[in-house]
């Protein structure tokens, strides 16, 4: 079998109508899957399904909150009866927070954050787990975090113990699922070029100072993290499980006080990119 081979398989990424969850869909159904957006927004949902098929691919749109448990069994079994089986599920779904500094953060504020980034993962990846196991094929459940996943997330304690959580639900699922031969993975994506991210144009120092500390010299692109989410999708990567591939260009590598010591010494340059200063 060829890598990167997704024909006949159907893939459910939620919030896949924009941003990295679209991304994730157009890599998906360039190997072949059928794809089903698990998103809120009808009209962007509509665009995306539109996209997808001008590219030659099939693409239906399943309105889902993922916050809501009846919706996400109500789009799982729309997803089965229309494309006749589940065999992935990308949880990309999620929302940025607020600043929120601990000791004034309210438990609604708290619950609202990782009902959308914890619950709701939790929710559609378990669905879609029973699915695949009803169907009794293998298949792939993918998760989207976040650097907060990983790293401090100060004012923003909600949303780092949200994508901490998941991250470790991942590892969890990929322990008792593995019989049923699912495999679970995670991506933490870094600085990405998506509708989240637009803020950034109006601060031309924040977008500089950003791409200085990547090696890689620039932002991501929703399709970088489609091909990560491609990688754990395909059956060939059976023995892959449990997982966590962090897609940032070399960002988390570069110790915060040796990036700042480097553009001290050496003005723009940063270590990674291009030959050393004489």
């Amino acid at each position: 079998m060829a890598p990167f081979d997704l024909t006949g398989r159907v893939a459910a990424v939620t919030g896949g109508n924009g941003g990295i969850g679209l991304g994730v869909a157009r890599a998906l159904a360039t190997a072949g899957a059928t794809i089903a957006i698990w998103a809120r927004n009808a009209e962007k949902t509509a665009n995306a399904t539109a996209q997808l098929e001008a590219d030659g691919a099939r693409a239906i749109g399943v309105s889902c909150d993922v916050t809501d448990e009846e919706q996400v069994i109500a789009a799982a079994d729309d997803t089965v009866s229309e494309l006749g089986r589940l065999d992935i599920v990308v949880a990309n779904a999620g929302g940025g927070a607020p600043a929120d500094p601990f000791l004034e953060m309210t438990y609604e504020q708290w619950r609202a954050i990782l009902s959308i980034n914890l619950d709701g993962a939790f929710l559609s990846l378990r669905e879609g787990a029973r699915r695949i196991v009803a169907g009794g094929h293998e298949g792939a459940l993918v998760a989207v975090l976040s650097e907060a996943a990983v790293e401090a997330s100060p004012l923003r304690s909600h949303y780092g113990a949200a994508k901490a959580g998941l991250g470790s639900l991942v590892r969890s699922m990929a322990v008792e699922l593995a019989p049923h031969r699912i495999r679970c993975n995670a991506i933490v994506p870094g600085w990405t070029e998506n509708f989240r991210m637009h803020y950034a144009d109006s601060a031309g120092w924040l977008v500089q100072d950003t791409v200085a500390a990547i090696p890689a010299g620039r932002w991501g692109q929703p399709s970088d993290i489609g091909m990560a989410a491609l990688f754990f999708a395909d059956p060939t990567m059976s023995y892959h499980t449990g997982a966590t591939l962090v897609v940032d260009g070399g960002y988390s590598v570069i110790p915060p006080f040796v990036a700042a010591h480097e553009r001290h010494a050496f003005g723009d340059w940063v270590p990674g990119r291009g030959p050393r200063p004489a």
